[in-house]
């Protein structure tokens, strides 16, 4: 590995942000899901949540939506609800997710300097009801027009870079958050050897 390419991936590394989240309930396409990664790897997401309870397991993932973003991702598959929030809850302080209801809140209004993580849902039926009883409560993207929907894609990108903003203004970005062991497993996913580390 060149010093520059070994450079590059550990500053990517100390950026990673460990206390935000995006975890997608039955989305059906593919190609949605990888530009969901693309997204949530391009602002230091490590990990994401795919739960798959009315729709079959996703085999794979569609690359050329996501530039390989798979890759550099780690992704948790779910089939199980309540599993995948147990594990949700060990991580992240606040489950929000996009649901339009009288008590759901401005995505502007998420704190997100604390650990949150993001529920977007089926691209037909959106979050489960299922889903939204297991999780603090429900957020909306505002939104001027007569459509009050987006893409889940363009949902997610909206909202992951309104974390990223908040972030960087609190300076998370100066900070490594990632646990030193799992830095040391990640670089060795990513193709470091011991020479390198």
């Amino acid at each position: 590995m060149t010093p520059e390419r070994r450079e590059k991936l550990l500053s990517v590394l100390n950026k990673r942000q460990a206390g935000l989240t995006v975890v997608m309930e039955n989305v059906n396409d593919p190609h949605n899901i990888s530009a969901v990664m693309r997204t949530c790897e391009s602002v230091g997401i490590q990990d994401i949540y795919v739960l798959t309870t009315t729709i079959a397991k996703h085999k794979r993932f569609g690359p050329k939506s996501s530039s390989s973003a798979a890759k550099w991702l780690t992704i948790h598959q779910h089939t199980d609800a309540a599993e995948c929030f147990a594990e949700l809850r060990k991580n992240y302080d606040k489950i929000l997710t996009t649901h339009l209801a009288r008590d759901s809140i401005g995505l502007y209004e998420i704190n997100f300097t604390e650990r949150v993580a993001l529920v977007f849902g089926n691209e037909h039926d959106g979050v489960s009801e299922e889903i939204r009883a297991m999780a603090d409560g429900n957020f909306i993207i505002p939104q001027m027009g007569i459509i009050q929907s987006l893409n889940i894609s363009v949902a997610c990108a909206v909202s992951v870079y309104e974390a990223l903003r908040q972030k960087q203004v609190a300076g998370q970005y100066e900070q490594t958050t990632l646990p030193a062991d799992r830095v040391q497993v990640l670089l060795k996913e990513w193709g470091f050897t011991e020479n390198d580390l």
